[in-house]
């Protein structure tokens, strides 16, 4: 029985070493002599299908009887072993397709897998690489969306605490929100060597940032092993070894006769324009007794297919496509928009019961196949709206296909005219495709998403505008006993909202509105609310205010809604989503904070709340580099650091800097005697040292003047004084703005 190797082998070593290695199916020369070698980190293995990367995959696992050759690990023969020999010494398989068991749970499948001495591979770390899992340990393979099975088949191999791990198209159909995830996760693994990692993919995008260099697999050899960058820059190259449309008999390293004048065009021209024949060579799996397969069989079994091009912008054929305008009618609409060829029986579900509540619908194909899915705006009309062309939704790649459509519908969806609302219906995949267009929308127009990814951490779907989620409980897939109730509730509660924006568009009746009051934004956190709430009562009569919690979201949606023109005034107290953003914690601003204020120029009135705390979640998560600090247990699901003299002058030089680029009156406000609840005399994170260190960054990088102006106050920042002073300055830089109103300017 093999024994896992024991130490490293001597420097110089390869980990994975291949040498003139041939595999056959019968007469099917699969594998033809590769040689290719592994020493450390990641080594992606890129080609089209049929190229024999998966056959590779196989021999090296013992799965595939090879002819001749040679497989060693670290420098140990392994060829003609059995696949439990190969694992045993220390080669963990993620196959493609992840081949997971449907009626075993997450947690049972990890369990499964551990035994024997445990290795630094656990369940429970596990857990903490993949947080998706352990929301969903409780569930069975078959309830998993596709980002969780890969997910789970990446973390069933792990447990083996491989030394080499070879995955097969391990991205294969996943949202390009998940592939970053498994990407960097695959990446940090190698770095911090624990595991070598062979990749086998078809996504150039993935592979070139996996590893450099990247081999090509042409015709069941390696062509040539290239720079990462060159591959990824060299669009000529990846079309000739990599493109879609070639064969295998094809001189793929001759160069290529489209460089010569006119070539391109002769290609075109000679391309079938109508119904293709596609032949299998292979019409049953082969094995060691096949025989060749007669000529008649493979003619009998070729069917006959039509699948439209993809539209471009270059003046190539672009298929029967309907412009939307002359589609469109002048009634308002409700787009129902997902991937039709998975999700068809699913999304007009969802398009009939809105039909029902009397209100027009669009549906929307976004699918990638190639193929359209009979919705009302075909997958071609979409993709004329990417800023660069469809080309990356017609390349044959799914990863970049997916990639593609998610940005031109990002573009497409804001241009149309007469929208209510939109819905969508899916998994990872088609949340991901979807939500970043919802974003682009402005607030108050209704979007919802039913989503499975809708019961886990769902910020980088909503991001900073008001998408609503719903847990789609199932996976969506068919219409069932429970996927009918949630999608008719999602449904129904588009067409509601959709009905009340739509009575909020038709014409006034003869009753004149009351005048509304202008909105000022304000932001708050937990510590910083009764400065807060009484600012808001002391604008109250005057203006109405929209009070943003900071929590990362919170000032981007403030911001958004200023960007937008919706909201034209701001008191800044809680600025502490900087700490996060600078020190690492959870609830982050991003580097365009601010960013709103300074584009508009309108009058700003902020603050330091809040800026003696960096966010957590539960004690255990506090990264090991801030264990020794000052921490405090603000509930069992947060804790709070507080802020070194170091960590504050860094952000007061951050603010300082935001602040010298508006170009509107500035007030900064700050608070001397604590910037928060737990910043007061006898209270946890009292520290006037640290917090005269950010006064003094502020004061040593703001450029003040008569527009731009630091008031320092003998004050705490809840005290009533102070959230007097700071509604007295707004009150200042906005006595202009109320004397238009009053005469009838902007407002």
């Amino acid at each position: 029985m093999a024994e896992r190797l024991k130490a490293p082998p001597a420097a110089g070593v390869p980990i994975l070493q291949i040498a003139g290695l041939n595999v056959f199916y019968g007469r099917s020369h699969a594998v033809q002599g590769v040689d290719l070698t592994l020493q450390h980190g990641v080594l992606s293995v890129v080609g089209r299908n049929g190229m024999g990367k998966t056959t590779m995959c196989k021999a090296i696992m013992g799965l595939v009887p090879i002819s001749s050759g040679s497989i060693r690990f670290f420098g140990e023969e392994i060829a003609g072993r059995s696949p439990a020999e190969v694992a045993r010494l220390g080669i963990g398989y993620v196959p493609q397709g992840r081949r997971l068991w449907r009626s075993l749970t997450v947690d049972e499948h990890l369990r499964l897998m551990q035994r024997g001495k445990r290795g630094p591979w656990t369940p429970e770390r596990i857990y903490e690489a993949f947080p998706r899992l352990a929301e969903r340990r409780n569930n069975g393979g078959g309830q998993l969306s596709g980002g969780e099975q890969q997910m789970l088949a990446i973390s069933r191999a792990l447990l083996l605490n491989p030394r080499l791990l070879i995955m097969d198209e391990p991205t294969e159909g996943l949202a390009p929100v998940i592939v970053a995830h498994v990407e960097e996760m695959l990446v940090r693994l190698a770095e911090q060597g624990e595991v070598a990692i062979l990749v086998i993919e078809q996504n150039i995008g993935v592979a070139t940032q996996m590893s450099d260099p990247v081999a090509i697999m042409v015709n069941g050899r390696i062509n040539r092993i290239i720079a990462s960058a060159t591959l990824a820059g060299d669009r000529e190259l990846q079309q000739r070894l990599l493109g879609v449309g070639r064969h295998g008999h094809d001189d793929t390293d001759a160069a290529s006769d489209t460089a010569r004048p006119g070539a391109a065009a002769e290609a075109a021209a000679s391309a079938p324009a109508g119904p293709i024949r596609v032949y299998v060579s292979n019409p049953v799996i082969p094995n060691r007794w096949s025989q060749a397969v007669p000529a008649a069989r493979i003619e009998a079994q070729a069917r006959t297919i039509s699948r439209p091009t993809l539209a471009t912008r270059d003046g190539q054929p672009i298929g029967g496509i309907r412009p939307l305008a002359a589609a469109a009618s002048s009634e308002p609409y409700v787009v129902i928009a997902g991937t039709l060829d998975t999700k068809g029986e699913e999304l007009r579900f969802i398009r009939d019961l809105i039909r029902a509540e009397g209100l027009r619908t669009r549906l929307v194909d976004l699918s990638t196949s190639g193929r359209s899915a009979g919705g009302d705006v075909t997958p071609q009309e979409v993709a004329l709206a990417h800023p660069k062309g469809s080309a990356g939704i017609a390349s044959g790649d799914r990863g970049t296909a997916v990639a593609a459509m998610t940005e031109a519908f990002k573009a497409w969806l804001p241009r149309q005219q007469g929208l209510l609302g939109i819905i969508s219906a899916g998994g990872s995949g088609a949340t991901a495709m979807v939500t970043p267009a919802m974003q682009e929308l402005p607030v108050g127009l209704p979007k919802l998403m039913i989503s499975t990814m809708a019961s886990g951490d769902v910020r980088a779907y909503v991001g900073a505008t008001d998408i609503a989620m719903l847990h789609a409980v199932t996976d969506v897939q068919g219409v069932n006993r429970v996927s009918r109730l949630v999608l008719g509730n999602g449904a129904r509660a588009i067409a509601a909202m959709a009905k009340a924006r739509l009575a909020e568009l038709k014409p006034e009746g003869p009753r004149r509105r009351e005048p509304e009051k202008p909105l000022v934004g304000l932001t708050m956190f937990g510590v910083t609310t009764p400065c807060v709430q009484q600012v808001a009562k002391l604008l109250a009569v005057e203006w109405e205010p929209l009070v943003f919690h900071a929590t990362g979201t919170g000032s981007r949606s403030l911001e958004k809604l200023v960007d937008s023109e919706l909201v034209g005034a701001v008191i800044d107290v809680s600025t502490t989503e900087i700490c996060d953003m600078l020190m690492g914690g959870i609830l982050p601003a991003t580097e365009d904070r601010f960013g709103a204020i300074i584009r508009t120029r309108i009058p700003y009135v902020g603050s330091v709340g809040a800026l003696d705390m960096v966010n957590f979640a539960a004690p255990e998560s506090v990264p090991e580099r801030y264990r020794g600090r000052l921490l405090y247990p603000h509930n069992p699901q947060i804790t709070l650091m507080r802020t070194t003299a170091d960590e504050n002058a860094r952000m007061g030089r951050w603010i300082g800097e935001r602040l010298n680029l508006m170009e509107g009156p500035v007030r900064f406000l700050i608070p001397e005697l604590g910037v928060s609840a737990l910043d007061a005399p006898g209270q946890p994170f009292h520290d006037p040292s640290a917090d005269a260190a950010l006064f003094q960054a502020l004061e040593q990088t703001v450029r003040t003047g008569p527009n731009r102006q630091l008031i320092r106050l003998p004050l705490h920042i809840n005290d009533p004084a102070f959230a007097s002073a700071l509604v007295q300055q707004f009150r200042v830089l906005h006595a202009g703005r109320r004397r238009e109103r009053a005469g009838g300017g902007k407002s």
